[in-house]
């Protein structure tokens, strides 16, 4: 059903290697598929399995990071990392869209990019990966994907898009714009370069390991530069 040079290249990305693909194949049946004469399982049993896998791995993570945090931080922390918007993000830098099994109807609508599809197969990957190797793979495949996000401290890092649009907007400038530079290094570990354009500003560049950590290195870096101060952590 699907081409295994395909498994490959996303076995690459996850930085884990299957030792049955048909888990992994399963992942990416979506529930449209359902009924078909080919398909037999679809991957929402994988997506139950793989929520909590990665709650309990981002728990973990979120733990070992801020021993001294308190319940209620603990929790905002580990609520940003584990919803669907969260997951989308981190599926859509995978490049898990491309490799998704859907039905015809679902295709024509653009499953591929909504972002509930995406947040669902993203667990139901970390489903296959621990019923094909248990959990401390399926846990190190969440670090190695979460890990720019964890990098970033979560909530407890200032949004500098956020910071930066405010700001712009505040002096009637043109709504920051966000133009991706290069993509270098292999798939399972590449390194973004963006480049933040505001009308009327000189532009400014940032590094990151996913697309969403450079634009925020991009946006902090104009801000420093503008001379924005009290509004950026000291942790970038």
């Amino acid at each position: 059903m699907f081409k295994a040079r395909k498994y490959k290249d996303l076995e690459q990305r996850l930085g884990h290697r299957f030792k049955n693909q048909e888990w992994l194949e399963r992942a990416l049946i979506h529930a449209s598929m359902r009924g078909g004469r080919m398909v037999k399982h679809d991957n929402e049993r994988l997506e139950f399995i793989g929520d909590r896998v990665l709650g309990l791995a981002i728990v973990e993570a979120v733990s070992l990071a801020l021993p001294d945090a308190r319940e209620g931080e603990l929790a905002r922390r580990y609520n940003g990392l584990v919803k669907g918007e969260t997951c989308a993000i981190v599926a859509r830098e995978l490049g898990l869209g491309e490799f998704m099994i859907l039905s015809e109807s679902e295709e024509s609508s653009g499953g591929r990019k909504k972002a509930t599809i995406l947040a669902d197969a993203i667990e139901a990957v970390l489903g296959a990966v621990f019923m094909d190797a248990g959990f401390d793979p399926a846990r190190d495949v969440v670090l190695h994907l979460w890990q720019p996000l964890l990098d970033e401290r979560g909530s407890q890092q200032i949004d500098a898009k956020s910071v930066l649009q405010e700001w712009a907007q505040g002096r009637g400038l043109s709504l920051p714009r966000y133009v991706e530079l290069s993509r270098d290094g292999p798939d399972h570990a590449p390194k973004f370069t963006t480049e933040v354009r505001i009308k009327g500003c000189d532009p400014a560049i940032g590094h990151g390991r996913s697309k969403r950590q450079a634009e925020q290195v991009a946006a902090r870096t104009l801000l420093e530069r503008e001379g924005v101060v009290g509004v950026l952590n000291d942790d970038q």
